[in-house]
């Protein structure tokens, strides 16, 4: 049973998301209200077209809304400059993609330590951080200096969770991550999201169209045709 005192680290005041093709402007998000609160598991469920991936694009700082107030962590990112948001990506927020987005060329090691090489503000020990994410996600020591194409599906999404989490985000988003495996090495990769959240606290977003993913978040929002119907 998650506090009911934790703050919200994400607040959506009537968002609304529109896209211009050609001389028709299409309305993809509606005035969403939304409140997710630090440390939960929620999943947003939706159709193909419903906005779900919008959606998570606009929480992870990725595109900007046409409308409406975003507040991450009680601050409103309206206001932020394309510095800021950068900042808040690398430091704060933290992604999961279908397609894993490992760079081939480089190994598990390199791949997880991108990140921080990334951050400006960084003054830890990274190895010190790479070893530990690696651990977290669960993925064995035999495997971390080896490239990317030589791993099974389920232990390169292991990787990308690694390299998710290795910065310590507030903020972990999923992107269909169980969209290119099978069920059992999805229910093996959201256990493991689950066990990071219990244990480390880390707020997580997971957007997906499987069904069984229900089971296993604290929550559910549905979208259809952008718009909230059910949370």
């Amino acid at each position: 049973m998650k506090n009911k005192k934790q703050k919200n680290i994400i607040e959506l005041k009537g968002l609304c998301k529109n896209f211009q093709l050609g001389e028709v402007e299409i309305s993809v998000l509606k005035k969403i209200d939304l409140i997710i609160k630090q440390g939960e598991m929620v999943a947003i469920f939706g159709k193909s077209g419903s906005g779900k991936s919008t959606m998570m694009n606009l929480i992870g700082c990725l595109d900007i809304p046409t409308s409406g107030e975003y507040y991450f962590d009680g601050e409103l990112v309206n206001n932020f400059s394309e510095e800021d948001l950068a900042e808040l990506r690398s430091v704060d927020i933290s992604f999961i993609f279908q397609s894993f987005h490992l760079l081939p060329g480089k190994t598990v090691y390199q791949n997880v330590m991108l990140p921080l090489e990334y951050q400006r503000s960084f003054s830890g020990n990274r190895d010190t951080y790479v070893q530990e994410a690696l651990q977290k996600a669960q993925l064995e020591e035999e495997q971390w200096h080896k490239k990317p194409s030589l791993l099974s599906g389920g232990q390169r999404q292991r990787v990308a969770i690694a390299r998710a989490l290795v910065a310590k985000p507030k903020l972990l988003l999923a992107d269909e991550p169980t969209g290119n495996l099978d069920t059992k090495t999805g229910v093996n990769v959201l256990e493991e999201l689950r066990m990071l959240n219990t244990e480390y606290g880390t707020t997580i977003v997971i957007v997906t169209h499987d069904d069984f993913v229900a089971d296993l978040v604290d929550r559910v929002i549905h979208l259809q045709d952008g718009q909230i119907i059910n949370s």
